[in-house]
């Protein structure tokens, strides 16, 4: 199903770009943001259906910015996926240590990265896979 908000926490404007474009494509509502402060204050005002993190932002990291979104009853829900340039195993133990509800590793492909999204948004509202 698509028409349900995603929030796009990403500092690479390229990267926004692309994650925006594709996900719009197939449907879906949009907002986004270069920071991961500016991402917790969308999180709480528009309640998105789901959140795309940058594993490595800027100021706050991913890792502190979910750990800010889970410990509030309005965002703990919200299902976040990890998205990450690195592949490497220490960095995947941390995202899944973290909590994160998927990962996705950069540059995106397509059909992979569309995938996960719908899991995610579907084992968020209890649909089978």
């Amino acid at each position: 199903m698509a028409d349900e908000l995603v929030l796009i926490v990403e500092d690479n404007e390229k990267n926004r770009k692309l994650v925006r474009d594709v996900l719009r494509y197939n449907k879906y509502r949009t907002v986004e943001t270069a920071s991961a402060e500016e991402g917790l204050r969308l999180a709480l005002e528009q309640r998105p259906d789901l959140i795309l993190m940058d594993f490595q932002l800027p100021g706050m990291n991913g890792i502190e910015a979910l750990a800010r979104l889970r410990a509030r009853p309005e965002t703990r829900a919200i299902p976040v996926i990890a998205v990450t340039a690195s592949a490497m195993t220490e960095e995947h133990q941390q995202i899944v240590a973290a909590g994160f509800d998927a990962m996705q590793t950069k540059p995106i492909r397509v059909r992979e990265f569309m995938q996960v999204v719908r899991d995610t948004l579907a084992r968020r509202k209890g649909r089978p896979e």
